[in-house]
């Protein structure tokens, strides 16, 4: 099998000749495909199946020395290839042709696969079309076989025909589009060409239609597909139902009744990674089935070295299948890396993903199958961007996708009578559409903050670098407070609508799952790359003004007296930097306190790849505030919160639970962090009355507040009020500043709701990390509460 170091650039349009196959044709048509991907119940073969449709029993001489597909045309008096060159043809000179077979696999040819009805059919075809059909399939058969043999959701589909693969013509190719509209299209919208066939989708978009069968790879699909299967025997469908409960609600980009159509007629339909990759994920489950959980699990590593090897074949012909089986795999806790994403994102584009299909001429259910898989893509490079701190492959001037409605999820996936699979697939639904708008905001947040030529923005904006940056981030900040504010209930981890629904479904079932933690995280990783590069640029500041860095201030402040603090001031005005870190403690405390509040029903669920930086971002962050603390009492309450988190996230990993590389690696990057803070110097006391952030009694408090009113933007007053009310983060440890209006309350006081109530220390459950010692409590003063409370705590018990 091929197994190619990197998968090479393909030439927008197929103009230069194909190389020949790897095998003797008489090999390729050997293997035959009406038991892979999407044949007819009645095993007549439509494009969508991956029988060779109308292909001699031995090809003829001239496609024997040309090592071409040989398929007789509709006279049966010669090939389509010698019709199309003018050549004589040998099968011509034989005796009376046999008939053609629809269905050449003599293992599935039965009694339903008689001989009378391909003769049927073929009396139906008085008028033979042009060769303007296509070489490979015999796609005019199409129409008259569509209510033959019963209904198949395969039909006349773009991206997941089985034995061609499809490639958008842009329009900067060699092959002008102008001129597509001279070739003469059949009543299917297709034109024979000497390199491929052209299929018209709408008005402004073409693609070339190519055969499978002279990729690398191709003729060990039944091979690889059936070693896939008998890994897994006798669980294939119990494994899958175990996906489609788990994982495909929260992460809808498979079809899934065309998946269950196919898989009950033979596993041979499928694309061996995508069969591997649903595999693979729902072995993670493994114990939340009831007939699974006491057998031994399946050989993992041999079906993800299978997978290695398929997809790499796989992208040679790219289909709608390679992008989710890659989408699939990168799903799991160790399948996150750069550079596959980017093989995705371009056989996305290779596929026309990143355009507007919702006028193609193509099954409505692709159209929405495609764009759910457009956005997924979409999400997947946002935020792998985000994790590995690479530019982003997508850009919005070449994005034409449109936002996904109801009608983008035509499956119904539940039965009538269970009320509560239908509750959890809406849910689904709704936490996927609602993860897309989000990963548009952090688009946003990346673009704006985080590409180099913002860098240097910023950068050339000297003292004035910190409100460039709180000018921007106004706007974005106010749309993830819209975002939250607009959230159905469905996805609310604090709404009456979750706490009965998930009530109800530990009563009935203990392994019924919730997959919305994943999106709660992101939206606390999003809140946090924003004030990230806040604090960043007054870190900047206060670094440009006194000519070091976060260490070397650290220690230039270490080696001044505490009885002069002043001596490092910034030109930061310190009201803006009250507000910002405040708001900036503020999402912490936050996002610590969801973590802490996650049960064992939301940590074993499904988590989207990014989950596991997500959870690091977090420690990531308040790692930040510790190195960028003023004083010692403030560096403190930082140190002893993180230590906290690490607590919190080493009781959500015990040993044998499916969640545990989630918090592992967070927990790793937490220990770099803090590893590396040591070496800092101790930072100087610093009393309330000489905080570098503290007004002073000597500043206009009038003066200063017009300055940071005009840095930052007037607000729309009690309107943009309300945050996560986290012990009143404006004056947590700082004294209290005077009244602010408008987005400078806003922004401190952090967005949507309250609905993540920092608990009074009273409420408190009493459980501590290993570092928080009681008798720090009282260096803590007026830096807020933060103490391990329900959810991830109670799995300590």
């Amino acid at each position: 099998m091929s197994v190619p170091s990197a998968v090479p650039r393909t030439a927008p349009i197929a103009i230069a000749p194909k190389p020949p196959p790897r095998f003797p044709p008489s090999r390729q048509a050997s293997i035959n495909y009406s038991d892979s991907f999407s044949g007819f119940r009645s095993g007549i073969n439509t494009p969508d199946t991956d029988s060779l449709s109308g292909q001699p029993t031995s090809p003829c001489e001239a496609c024997l020395r040309r090592r071409l597909e040989c398929v007789m045309s509709d006279d049966e008096e010669s090939c389509v290839a010698c019709q199309t060159n003018g050549a004589e043809c040998s099968l011509g000179e034989s005796p009376p042709p046999r008939k053609r077979k629809l269905n050449g696999d003599a293992e599935e040819s039965g009694s339903k696969r008689s001989s009378p009805a391909r003769f049927d059919n073929r009396k139906r075809r008085q008028n033979p079309p042009s060769l303007s059909s296509t070489v490979t399939t015999g796609m005019s058969l199409i129409e008259e076989m569509a209510n033959f043999g019963g209904p198949t959701l395969l039909k006349r589909t773009l991206g997941l025909q089985s034995d061609r693969y499809s490639q958008y013509i842009g329009p900067t190719t060699d092959f002008e589009p102008s001129l597509i509209n001279l070739s003469p299209f059949d009543p299917h919208d297709e034109s024979l060409l000497a390199r491929g066939t052209l299929r018209k989708v709408g008005d402004e978009d073409t693609f070339l239609m190519l055969p499978d069968s002279l990729t690398p790879g191709h003729a060990h699909i039944i091979e690889d597909v059936d070693e896939i299967e008998s890994l897994v025997a006798p669980h294939g469908r119990k494994l899958i139902d175990l996906y489609f409960r788990i994982v495909h609600p929260g992460f809808p980009i498979v079809q899934k009744s065309v998946f269950y159509e196919k898989y009950d007629r033979s596993h041979r339909e499928f694309s061996p990674p995508l069969l591997a990759a649903i595999y693979i994920l729902a072995i993670n489950w493994w114990d939340h089935s009831e007939e699974l959980a006491s057998l031994p699990r399946p050989n993992v590593r041999e079906l993800e070295r299978l997978v290695r090897v398929t997809l790499a074949d796989a992208m040679y012909r790219p289909k709608l299948s390679t992008i989710q089986a890659g989408l699939l795999l990168s799903q799991r806790p160790e399948g996150d890396q750069w550079a596959p994403t980017a093989q995705l994102v371009a056989i996305g584009q290779e596929l026309g993903l990143h355009l507007d299909c919702s006028s193609w001429k193509i099954p409505p259910w692709e159209r929405g199958l495609r764009k759910r898989l457009a956005w997924a893509l979409y999400m997947q490079d946002k935020w792998g961007a985000l994790a590995h701190g690479r530019p982003s492959h997508i850009f919005s001037s070449n994005w034409a996708v449109p936002v996904l409605t109801p009608h983008d999820f035509p499956d119904i996936d539940w039965e009538e009578s269970d009320a509560e699979a239908r509750i959890e697939t809406e849910r689904g639904r709704t936490l996927f559409c609602q993860m897309v708008q989000l990963s548009q905001i952090l688009a946003e947040i990346l673009e704006t903050f985080y590409t180099l030529q913002a860098t240097r923005a910023v950068a050339n904006a000297g003292p004035q670098g910190t409100q460039l940056v709180l000018s921007l981030a106004k706007p974005i900040q106010l749309k993830l407070k819209e975002w939250y504010s607009g959230l159905p209930d469905s996805v609310r981890m604090d709404s009456t609508f979750q706490s009965a629904t998930m009530s109800q479904s530990n009563s009935n079932n203990n392994n019924r799952l919730s997959s919305i933690g994943y999106l709660h995280l992101a939206y606390f990783a999003t809140e946090i790359t924003l004030h990230r590069r806040i604090i960043r640029s007054i870190d900047a500041s206060c670094s440009s003004s006194s000519g070091s860095t976060i260490a070397s201030l650290s220690a230039s402040v270490n080696s001044t007296t505490s009885s002069n603090p002043s001596s490092t001031a910034s030109n930061i005005d310190p009201y803006i930097q009250h507000i910002c870190r405040s708001a900036a403690k503020a999402r912490l405390i936050s996002a610590m306190d969801f973590v802490n509040r996650l049960t064992p029903s939301h940590l074993r669920a499904f988590w989207y790849f990014a989950s596991k930086t997500n959870f690091a971002l977090i420690g990531t962050f308040g790692s930040l505030l510790w190195a960028t603390s003023p004083g010692r009492e403030e560096a403190d309450w930082y140190r002893r919160r993180l230590g906290e988190y690490r607590w919190t996230l080493s009781v959500s990993s015990k040993p044998g639970e499916g969640h545990k590389g989630l918090t592992e690696f967070a927990m790793g990057m937490l220990d770099i962090s803090t590893g590396l803070l040591k070496q800092l110097p101790e930072k100087p006391l610093l009393s309330r009355s000489g905080s570098a952030v503290n007004v002073g009694a000597g500043v206009n408090a009038e003066v200063m507040r017009s300055q940071s009113l005009l840095a930052l933007g007037t607000g729309t007053g009690s309107a943009q009020r309300g945050g996560y009310g986290v012990g009143s983060p404006a004056s947590s440890g700082f004294g209290r500043m005077g009244s602010m209006s408008g987005f400078n309350e806003s922004y401190v006081r952090g967005g949507p709701d309250r609905r993540y109530q920092q608990p009074a220390r009273g409420d408190a459950s009493g459980v501590q990390s290993p570092r928080s010692i009681s008798s720090d409590s009282s260096d803590e003063g007026g830096y807020g509460n933060f103490s391990v409370t329900a959810g991830m705590a109670g799995l300590a018990d």
